[in-house]
């Protein structure tokens, strides 16, 4: 007797091939309804838009009408050529190095420092998380005031016989200004997340550590860090794909000067394109920050891949 024949005989009949095909559109059909509008709400707002800027940058569309022309790479050799576009790609990449950089160390050295429970601690952490929930517009806006020729910071130098630094007037000290607001600003979000990582930390990896008489600094490095990994990717992740859109804080607080040197890609993308009525050119610009950022990302993902991976063996 065969297998299909026993079936038969059971009284359960072989399921065809339209019954199975019907059963496992059932079964998936409560996630399509539940998934479904949050795909389509990112195709509309992240897939189309993309696709559309990539359409438009090989046009000269100024952004009013619909009279628009092919001009292949045009756009993009000029975003190559012109000087303003490879400085602002210059500032933008070291904003988003030295950014990340500071950004994690600063937000690591103070989640070690105040992770442990107390009112303390706890009153620290919402100081240093504070300015990371607070417009960009208004911290921008509020350090240009401090920093102005005669701000709070440079009258609080005069009290000590120091003349008045060129914080926003000076091209260098513009852009330490800038990069020194994004870190005091954005370091208490990496500090949040590094004190979650830290507290996930097991405590008899400590006890152990301790009885063998390791050190707080060897329990960071040997036992803290390690175990962190996965957070220390995260943090390195959003912080430099964050730091590559800067924009609004750019805009509220040096508008791109003292003659331009400020400017990031974003910025001449936003301001420079509208204003000139270039959005083909915009868009451009858009789409080469948007490889550039896929491919930072990925890169900083597949390098911490290693780190992670002592941590799931």
């Amino acid at each position: 007797m065969t297998a299909d024949t026993a079936t038969h005989v059971r009284g359960t009949p072989p399921e065809s091939g339209r019954r199975r095909s019907l059963r496992v559109w059932r079964d998936r059909l409560p996630g399509l309804i539940m998934g479904g509008p949050a795909l389509l709400v990112f195709t509309a707002m992240f897939i189309v838009p993309m696709i559309l800027a990539f359409v438009l940058s090989f046009t000269d569309w100024n952004g009013y009408s619909l009279d628009l022309d092919f001009v292949g790479l045009e756009n993009y050799q000029y975003a190559f050529r012109n000087p303003r576009t490879v400085d602002a790609a210059v500032f933008t990449a070291v904003i988003a190095v030295v950014g990340t950089a500071l950004c994690n160390s600063l937000g690591l050295l103070v989640a070690v420092l105040i992770a442990r429970p107390g009112r303390a601690n706890t009153a620290m952490r919402t100081i240093f998380f504070y300015p990371y929930i607070i417009s960009s517009l208004i911290i921008g806006f509020l350090w240009s005031a401090m920093l102005a020729p005669t701000g709070v910071v440079n009258g609080f130098l005069n009290q000590f016989g120091v003349a008045a630094l060129p914080f926003l007037t000076d091209a260098g000290w513009a852009k330490a200004a800038v990069i020194g607001t994004i870190v005091w600003s954005s370091f208490g979000f990496n500090m949040i997340l590094y004190i979650a990582g830290i507290k996930s930390v097991p405590v008899e990896y400590y006890e152990a550590a301790t009885v063998d008489g390791a050190s707080r600094w060897q329990q960071f490095r040997n036992v803290t860090l390690p175990l962190i990994a996965p957070v220390v990717t995260v943090n390195l992740v959003l912080t430099l794909v964050g730091l590559l859109k800067v924009y609004d804080i750019v805009l509220a607080l040096t508008d791109g000067g003292p003659a331009g040197s400020t400017q990031t890609i974003v910025y001449q993308v936003l301001k420079g394109s509208f204003s000139t009525a270039q959005l083909g050119l915009g868009a451009a610009q858009s789409v080469i920050l948007l490889i550039v950022t896929a491919v930072l990302g990925l890169g900083v993902t597949l390098a911490r891949r290693g780190s992670e991976k002592k941590v799931t063996d």
